[in-house]
């Protein structure tokens, strides 16, 4: 293994693909415990590795990784699962026409001997993979992210050459779906109640305190000039004008142009929010199809009506 890459690629990672191997490790490790290790608290088993192919585009010397997708791992031949990866891809070949495999993704604390293998299957589907390893073990003193993208380069080895892996550097990519998901699936630590709060949660508390000072320092300013006004407090011209310095800084949101904003993004959420419940609904009729069609296929093997659709 090499240092760090000598390609000049430049790697922009989306959190998508670093919740998508999380969860698919999370929830393998769980399986892989059971309820009863579980609930004894014995977790001394090594974690078992997770495998997984990374999609996106490349554009020029850019490379931006989306999104990732589960694979089969055979332990009897040490390989991926072939025709899953193939009906994979050509399903998500429907969904992102213009996303194509860029590598594969795994867990562990460093890559590998046996991995290399597994990149080398790879690369009649892509010529140069690319390799994100995460480590799923807990350091609290860790400030990065343990996620490493590895290239792999052939290099010459005792007169030999050799393919190997290097680093490569990369940085986080975000767009705004992403942003309020990772702000909901991001949870702090749980306070001295017990009970944990999304920062989504703390960041509307901040929020809420704020302008619930901002309101009660605005009532003491009213109820100052309505004294003033009634003559119970004495005319101070020099805080009559500060008072109506604040006053235009305060927004009007009884404009036109707020109520155009407000309206944008009001019929916004209400779109993204029909558009799920379409999505959702299609999902249902789909499977609800497929169950309906191999019923019926059954049926026809054994001399029954043809398939409905």
């Amino acid at each position: 293994m090499a240092s760090s890459s000598s390609s000049n690629l430049t790697f922009k990672l989306h959190p998508l693909v670093i919740v998508n191997i999380s969860d698919h490790f999370t929830r393998v490790r769980s399986q892989s415990l059971g309820p009863s290790t579980q609930s004894n608290g014995d977790t001394t088993s090594p974690p078992p590795r997770v495998f997984g192919c990374v999609i996106g585009v490349q554009r020029g010397r850019t490379v931006e990784i989306f999104n990732s997708f589960e694979l089969l791992f055979d332990e009897s031949t040490q390989s991926l699962d072939r025709a899953f990866l193939l009906k994979k891809q050509e399903l998500y070949k429907k969904v992102f026409p213009n996303f194509y495999i860029l590598g594969w993704y795994s867990t562990g604390s460093d890559a590998q001997e046996s991995d290399m293998i597994i990149h080398k299957s790879l690369m009649d589907i892509n010529e140069s993979p690319v390799f994100v390893l995460l480590n799923p073990s807990i350091n609290h003193a860790q400030k990065d992210l343990p996620v490493t993208i590895f290239e792999s380069e052939l290099h010459i080895i005792d007169a030999i050459p050799q393919l190997i892996f290097v680093r490569s550097s990369y940085s986080i990519e975000t767009v705004e779906a992403e942003r309020i998901s990772v702000d909901h699936v991001a949870h702090l630590k749980p306070s001295d109640g017990g009970s944990a709060a999304t920062q989504l949660a703390a960041h509307l508390t901040g929020i809420h305190s704020a302008i619930k000072m901002l309101n009660s320092r605005i009532r003491v300013l009213h109820h100052y000039l309505l004294a003033m006004e009634k003559g119970e407090m004495p005319c101070e011209n020099s805080l009559l004008r500060q008072v109506s310095s604040l006053l235009r800084r305060l927004p009007a949101v009884e404009s036109l142009k707020f109520q155009d904003d407000f309206l944008m993004d009001y019929n916004d959420t209400l779109l993204v929010s029909y558009l799920a419940m379409f999505t959702n609904c299609s999902s249902t009729m789909n499977e609800l199809v497929d169950k309906f069609n191999t019923a019926y296929d059954r049926h026809s093997r054994r001399g029954g009506r043809s398939a409905f659709i």
